[in-house]
């Protein structure tokens, strides 16, 4: 049996934990953003992921990229079959990194809605067919021996995509509170604090659904202890955020993602994307990946890159790791050029 295409495997599976537990909250806070009618505190939610979101986008891509050069055969699958959604997340993507940047250049209310917009609705969506995304691979799409797609462009919408995709847009709001309420103080923190004390056990049943869902199909010992490792970790973030222990309610739910993720990556092995029209058609660990030297040089670059990457992303965490309140943001600029600012104000 060879070992470095199981290696790849549970890398893989990391990089996508590690974008759950920190894409989730900024997708989260994007969301917010369409809930919350002041302008100060509207700004405060997005100095709050300012200096991290783009970093938090380098592990979606670097879960991609690994995928692509460690298993070829399960990315040529699964991103053709998957064209519409990722096509859509993609503009999403796009649309909420511009809107993170532009929102600030102009101080009219017209601009700063329309982005506004931008970002919350480019926020859901990238959530929603990400998590979409996880479920199909997870639980499999009609392949034929080729590994192409059998159907039409919209046989990717079955029930555990929905509820995925529902999962990691709920799981992302409750994370998000629990950030909040770690990164900011006064009204937004006690508001956070309240709805992830209130609201999470409902807005976690999706995710929790779909954890399951991977078990009864195919889970083994370690998926379940996982799953049971998941849901004591969701009760004492739980019981955490309504004892007001903020960074223990924050840790309880990560730890809800990070066991229950690992739990659907344990039950699903040795797939990589099961073939809902013939089990012999699926792409498993093996048959997906690429030769031992293309996985041996990854392996040195990875053990090489990998940790400067957490160094950097952590210490940016600590360096920004004070409180904000919408009293801190300073007074709002606007960047036109004289010439068009004059001709706004005729």
């Amino acid at each position: 049996m060879d070992i470095l295409p199981i290696v790849w495997f549970i890398a893989i599976a990391a990089l996508w934990v590690g974008f759950l537990v920190l894409e989730s909250f900024d997708l989260g806070v994007g969301m917010r953003m369409l809930f919350t009618r002041d302008e100060g505190e509207r700004r405060t939610l997005l100095n709050t992921i300012g200096p991290v979101w783009d970093g938090n986008e380098v592990w979606l891509i670097t879960a991609g990229a690994a995928i692509f050069a460690a298993f070829p055969a399960w990315y040529a699958s699964l991103f053709s079959a998957l064209y519409v959604p990722l096509t859509i997340a993609l503009l999403a993507l796009i649309s909420r990194a511009v809107a993170i940047e532009f929102r600030g250049k102009v101080n009219t209310e017209r601009w700063r809605t329309v982005w506004t917009w931008a970002l919350g609705l480019g926020s859901l969506v990238t959530a929603f067919c990400v998590g979409a995304m996880l479920a199909i691979t997870s639980t499999g799409l009609p392949i034929d021996a080729n590994g192409d797609r059998i159907g039409g462009p919209f046989v990717w919408l079955t029930v555990p995509a929905v509820l995925d995709g529902l999962g990691l847009v709920g799981f992302s709001l409750v994370h998000s509170a629990t950030f909040l309420a770690l990164k900011t103080d006064g009204d937004i923190r006690k508001r956070s604090a309240r709805f992830a004390a209130t609201w999470a056990p409902l807005f976690l049943l999706p995710a929790a659904a779909w954890a399951l869902w991977v078990q009864f199909a195919g889970g083994t010992v370690l998926s379940w202890v996982l799953v049971a490792l998941a849901v004591v970790a969701a009760v004492g973030g739980w019981l955490a955020a309504r004892a007001r222990r903020e960074g223990w309610a924050f840790l309880g739910y990560a730890g809800f993602i990070v066991f229950g993720a690992g739990a659907i990556f344990a039950g699903m092995f040795p797939y990589v994307l099961p073939s809902t029209a013939d089990p012999a058609n699926g792409l498993t660990v093996w048959n997906a990946s690429s030769g031992d030297y293309t996985l041996g040089v990854m392996t040195i670059v990875a053990c090489v890159g990998l940790p400067i990457v957490i160094a950097y992303q952590a210490w940016s965490y600590w360096v920004f790791r004070k409180r904000l309140t919408p009293g801190m943001m300073p007074e709002p600029h606007d960047f036109l050029p004289a010439i068009l600012r004059e001709k706004r104000e005729a």
